[in-house]
C-alpha cells in the first residue's frame, strides 16, 4: 500500500492512497494525513485498507497521479533522524572506517518538502550537495525495543534527499546548519507500507542528476540495518508514530567527486529506490 499526503482543489492537505496511476482520497477514514493515520494505530491502518478496497471499485472518484500536488509527508511535530557514514563505501570516501555504532543527527520537520518541490540554494553557500537515502517511518511507539522487535515498529519506507551545504558543515565543524537550510529535506513521493517491502535490505538505490547516475548502491550495504537503527535510538529516546529515520547515503556525493559537483539553479535530481519509487526535486535560483 502506498500512502501520501496531497492537496485538494481547496488547498487542504488530505490523505491519499496510490494505486497504479490513480490517487484515492482516504479522508473517509477520519484522518487527514499519513502521520495522523499512523498515530491512530493498527485499527486506523486497517480502516484505510478497507476504504481503499471500496474506492477501487469506483475509479471515477479518484484523480490522476500526474495531476496531484504532493504535500509534505511528515507532521510539523514529527522528528526526523538521519544517520552518518552508514554505507562502508561512503565512510571510505571520507577516509574514515565504518562507525562502531550509529551516528545520529536530526533534520527539522520544517525543512521537509514534498516530491517535485523546488529546493532553494542559500545565498551564502557555494557547496550545496545531494545525498540519496532510504528512510523508514515509525508506526508504533518504540521504547527500548530489541533489534528483533524493532521491525514491528516500522510502518513503512520512503525516500529522502539529505541535501547538505558542505561549506556550512566544515565552517561550523558540525552538521546542524548545513543540513537544515530551507527545503533541505525532500521526502517522498509516498510511504510504502512495510508489508509491501519483503526485504528492506535488498533494494537498489540510485541518484540521477540531470539524467546522469552519480550514486548507485544497494541497501544490503548498510552498516546498520533499519531494525538496528530503530533499536539503538530507542534505547535513549522514545520513537513515536510518524517519526522518520533516514538510513544514510552511499558513496558518490558531489563533494568527493573529481571534479567536485555542487548543485546549481535548474538542476534536477531523481532518487530511485527499488520497490519504493522515485523522488524528484529541482534546484531553485
Amino acid at each position: 500500500m502506498k500512502l501520501l499526503n496531497f492537496y485538494s482543489e481547496a488547498g487542504e492537505k488530505v490523505l491519499g492512497a496510490v494505486e497504479g496511476d490513480r490517487v484515492y482520497n482516504l479522508t473517509g477514514t477520519g484522518f487527514a494525513s499519513v502521520g495522523g493515520l499512523l498515530r491512530g494505530g493498527d485499527a486506523a491502518l486497517s480502516k484505510a485498507r478497507e476504504l481503499q478496497e471500496q474506492l477501487l471499485k469506483t475509479p471515477a472518484r479518484s484523480v490522476p497521479l500526474a495531476d496531484v500536488k504532493h504535500a509534505p509527508l511528515v507532521e510539523p511535530d514529527a522528528r526526523v533522524f538521519c544517520v552518518g557514514l552508514n554505507y562502508a563505501d561512503h565512510a571510505a570516501e571520507n577516509n574514515l572506517p565504518p562507525p562502531s555504532s550509529p551516528i545520529f543527527f536530526s533534520k527539522l520537520a520544517a525543512v521537509v518538502i514534498p516530491h517535485k518541490a523546488g529546493i532553494p540554494i542559500p545565498k551564502s553557500s557555494q557547496q550545496v550537495d545531494y545525498e540519496a537515502e532510504f528512510a523508514l517511518v515509525i508506526g508504533r511507539r518504540a521504547d527500548c525495543v530489541s533489534e528483533a522487535d524493532a521491525l514491528a515498529c516500522i510502518a513503512g519506507y520512503t525516500i529522502m534527499n539529505d541535501v547538505s551545504a558542505r561549506d556550512f558543515q566544515f565552517k561550523d565543524k558540525q552538521w546542524f546548519r548545513g543540513k537544515n537550510c530551507n527545503g533541505f529535506g525532500p521526502m517522498g513521493p509516498w510511504m510504502v507500507t512495510a508489508d509491501s517491502v519483503p526485504d528492506p535490505l535488498a533494494l537498489d538505490i540510485s541518484l540521477r542528476l540531470n539524467g546522469e547516475t552519480l550514486q548507485h548502491s544497494n541497501t544490503r550495504n548498510l552498516v546498520f540495518s533499519p531494525a538496528a537503527l530503530v533499536s539503538t535510538l530507542s534505547q535513549s529516546l522514545t520513537l513515536e508514530p510518524g517519526d522518520v529515520i533516514s538510513t544514510g547515503t552511499p558513496a558518490g556525493i558531489g563533494f568527493h567527486r573529481k571534479p567536485q559537483v555542487f548543485l546549481k539553479p535548474g538542476d534536477r535530481m531523481e532518487i530511485e529506490v527499488e520497490g519504493i519509487g522515485i523522488l524528484e526535486n529541482f534546484m531553485l535560483g
